[in-house]
Order: C-alpha cells, then structure tokens, then sequence
C-alpha cells in the first residue's frame, strides 16, 4: 500500500506510474495531500479519497473528479476549467477566489463549500446538491442562471438587522 506522500509524488512527477495504480485499486486515499501550485492536466482521479487535500494556486484542466470524497479540500485561489466533479462529495470545500470554468458539479453535494469570490462562470451546478448552504458573497460570479438548481437563490442578501439583534441577545447573557 502507497502512503499519502508516495502517491502524491507520483502525480505530480511520474503520472503513468500512478495510473498503473489507480486502474488496479479503486479505493484510493491521498487525505491532507498537497498539491499546492500543481499544473495538473487531463488527469483521472475517479473515485479518490482526497478529503482534507489542498489545491491552493493550481492549475487544474479537464481534471476527473468523478464520484471523489473532496470533502474539505482547498481549491482557494485555484484555476480550474473544464473539471467533471460528478458526484463528488465536496462538504466544507473551500473554492474562494478562485476561478472555476465550464466545470461540471451534476450530482455534486456542495453542502458548506465556500465560494465567497469565487468566479463560477459558464460552471454547471444545475443538478448540484446543496447549493444553497454554500456561503458565497456579493463578489461570488455565479453562471447563468440555466446552471443552477430551480430554486437557488444566487443574491446575496447582507442583514444588518439580524446581526444587531444577536448583538441585543448575547449582551443580555452576561
């Protein structure tokens, strides 16, 4: 069995030789591997563990993340374009300011993914999952509104008055 750091090495520097071994396993994990800066192109990660991995200020084309358990990776400040996250698991992703182009989320559960400035453009997210706990900001560049579920609301809606009223509330409890 490979350990995290043997199999990202392997990505970035000798990827036939992890190919070999993504088409003889698929229950691959690389948790809390760093792929920091990566250029990654036309790479199959289909069915990888990758929870708690870091993508921070890479480059990642026509990159297959089909089915992957992503759940909290950092893909902040990343460039991702024409990515297939297809029923991947991406709870707690982080994809602040980064730039996500023609990427495919169909089936994706984005429950809790940040993407507070995040440029989302011509990304599919039609048939994604829970898109609606995501936290986004007024900066966040959502895709036409054809890629998005039915009843997601893409505005942001900043509410002074709620925060004002929990002030009131927990200054009561002390």
């Amino acid at each position: 069995m490979q350990t995290t750091e043997n199999l990202v090495e392997m990505i970035l520097n000798d990827y036939d030789s992890f190919v070999s071994i993504h088409s003889k396993d698929s229950d691959i994990e690389i948790s809390e591997g760093d792929f920091s800066r990566a250029n990654l192109e036309n790479a199959n990660f289909a069915n990888v563990d990758f929870s708690g991995s870091t993508f921070q200020e890479s480059n990642l084309t026509n990159v297959n993340f089909t089915d992957c358990d992503l759940t909290s990776v950092d893909f902040s400040r990343a460039v991702l374009t024409e990515c297939n996250f297809s029923g991947a698991i991406l709870n707690g992703a982080g994809f602040n300011y980064a730039t996500v182009s023609y990427c495919n989320f169909s089936d994706a559960d984005m429950a809790g993914c940040n993407l507070s400035e995040a440029d989302l453009s011509d990304s599919d997210f039609s048939t994604s999952e829970n898109l609606d706990s995501c936290r986004f900001d007024e900066s966040t560049v959502w895709p036409d509104v054809d890629k998005l579920p039915e009843d997601f609301d893409c505005t942001y809606n900043y509410d002074l008055s709620s925060l004002r009223e929990d002030d009131e509330n927990s200054s009561e409890n002390y």
